[in-house]
């Protein structure tokens, strides 16, 4: 398993000149960031500055200045959260499955390395412990650093921060958990999270991972569609409405549409 760490800045981490370069656009009304989403779709966004930026072992890591949204957290030229409103997404993620569960006293998130589903796991007061796992330990030290709102998780006793492959380690742990996050990027082959979004992981790893009315949720799009898919997967049966969709290895794509996930009664 990972352990439990607190550190600086790795040596993982470095500054290219060029990052994010492509996505960063100058003007007649200065610079802009843009990020393409469709064929036919991309949106931008003024800046006063970009405040850091570079590579990790996984991912390009820059956080902007934007004028209309605060600091904004991009990873591989994507946004991830953007300070004024990812509130909207990390609250919709957590606080519906902690409300669903009679008691729910454990959580474990995979990914979320920003801190901010953490955050809002440790407001509920029946909490006793959070396990934050993400694999990319220079992106948490950076957000420990730049992001000022998630201060006060990460130094909380509650918290449990693991350096480490989310499936890895949630394989490897002997304890069940109340609820299990996946606060995680796209499944991008190739990319870190691409395993974790797959049918046999939900099956062969998270349900038996999960305590008698254990509840998993995860992020199925981006913050901005605000699309949970909750899977409540304590049953024999699990019924999806809608236009939901598993993950397999050979077939890992976006649908669109979402749906609740429940305890088939036969």
């Amino acid at each position: 398993m990972g352990e439990a760490v607190v550190f600086p800045l790795s040596n993982d981490f470095h500054q290219p000149n060029n990052l994010g370069a492509e996505n960063i656009v100058n003007d007649h009304d200065g610079s802009w960031f843009e990020e393409v989403i469709d064929d036919d779709l991309k949106w931008s966004f003024a800046l006063n500055s970009v405040l850091d930026k570079g590579i990790s072992e996984y991912q390009d890591i820059v956080l902007l200045d934007t004028k209309r949204f605060g600091k904004a957290l991009v990873i591989d030229g994507k946004m991830q959260s953007a300070e004024s409103d990812e509130f909207i997404y990390h609250e919709c993620l957590i606080h519906p499955p902690l409300l669903c569960h009679p008691t729910p006293k454990t959580v474990f998130i995979m990914g979320g390395g920003e801190g901010s589903a953490a955050r809002e796991a440790l407001k509920h007061e029946s909490i006793e412990k959070v396990i934050m796992c993400d694999i990319d330990q220079a992106v948490v030290a950076f957000c420990r650093e730049h992001l000022t709102a998630n201060k006060e998780a990460f130094i909380n006793k509650k918290l449990e921060l693991i350096i480490n492959d989310a499936k890895i380690e949630l394989e490897e742990r002997k304890e069940k958990f109340d609820i299990i996050v996946g606060d995680l990027a796209d499944p991008v082959e190739g990319g870190p999270c691409y395993q974790l979004y797959t049918k046999s992981f939900y099956q062969e790893i998270v349900k038996p991972k999960l305590n008698p009315d254990g509840i998993f949720v995860t992020q199925m799009w981006s913050c901005t569609r605000v699309m949970c898919l909750l899977l409540l997967m304590n049953g024999d049966g699990l019924w999806l409405k809608n236009e939901t969709h598993v993950y397999t290895e050979d077939n890992a794509r976006f649908i669109h549409g979402q749906g609740v996930g429940k305890k088939c009664s036969h």
